[in-house]
């Protein structure tokens, strides 16, 4: 049986992702920051040569995209410190490390689907740290897989599923903005693809995302026609709702066929809430 040492395990994506471990047959680690703290390279190594894991699925991370434009050195500390720290001790115990991404390393500037080795080229800070991560797990590790993931939404943290539907509660006027273009991803459907990769593929670099594409403005309609919630929904563009961190236009990824359909996902999903 192999052991799989996860951090960030109480987060959105850690929550589904370690039970769906375990029903799979890995013994599973969950760690969060009470128990290894990734910027701590002390205690990171003495994790690591306590539980001996095969594996490192690292989906601890700060996630705040607006916030880290203007703290940029957490930002930092967690997503590149925290890499490097993970890198060099998995490095060093020859231990697998899965390193989950962003679609915001890439500009946006593509009109087809980016593919794993498309250029990355990060608008944001968050998007710039979350690279470094990338390219610290590049430079310290053999064994590695990097998954690339974007527009993430789950039962177990603030996601914008959630935030459209609390909205219609009370609102029955939404603007949403209609010109950044993505792939909704439910945590679910990430977890399933970090299986079939670590089970099936080769080390490199993966894009695990819904299937398709849509808006903004189209995912919230999507979400309302679903459950069928009676909202007037205007599509808006992004320059009426300015924010601190410039958004990529166009953050659409190929996945190679490793998650469904973002519209059959997020059915699901709401299906499995009430």
């Amino acid at each position: 049986m192999k052991k799989v040492l996860v951090t960030g395990a109480k987060g959105m994506l850690g929550k589904d992702l370690c039970p769906i471990l375990e029903d799979s047959g890995y013994e599973v680690v969950e760690t969060d920051i009470d128990t290894m703290d990734i910027t701590d390279i002390f205690s990171v190594n003495s994790s690591i040569e306590k539980h001996k894991p095969d594996v490192v699925i690292h989906c601890a991370a700060y996630t705040n995209v607006d916030g880290a434009e203007s703290d940029k050195d957490t930002a930092e500390k967690i997503n590149v410190t925290g890499t490097e720290n993970l890198a060099k001790i998995c490095a060093k115990n020859d231990v697998e490390l899965v390193y989950i991404s962003t679609d915001y390393v890439f500009d946006g500037n593509k009109s087809e689907a980016y593919l794993p080795y498309d250029e990355p080229n990060p608008l944001n800070v968050y998007g710039l740290t979350k690279l470094k991560g990338e390219q610290a797990v590049q430079k310290y590790c053999e064994k590695y897989y990097i998954v690339r993931t974007s527009w993430l939404y789950g039962i177990h943290g603030k996601n914008f599923v959630e935030t459209m539907i609390s909205l219609a509660q009370t609102k029955k006027e939404l603007k949403v903005v209609d010109d950044q273009i993505g792939c909704p991803t439910w945590t679910v459907e990430l977890a399933n693809a970090i299986l079939k990769i670590l089970d099936e593929y080769e080390y490199g670099i993966y894009h695990a995302c819904g299937s398709g594409k849509t808006s903004w403005y189209g995912f919230a309609k999507k979400i309302f026609e679903l459950e069928g919630l009676e909202v007037n929904l205007t599509p808006c563009i992004t320059d009426e709702f300015p924010r601190p961190a410039k958004r990529p236009k166009y953050s659409v990824m190929d996945n190679g066929k490793l998650c469904r359909r973002w519209e059959t996902a997020l059915k699901d999903y709401l299906m499995l809430r009430v």
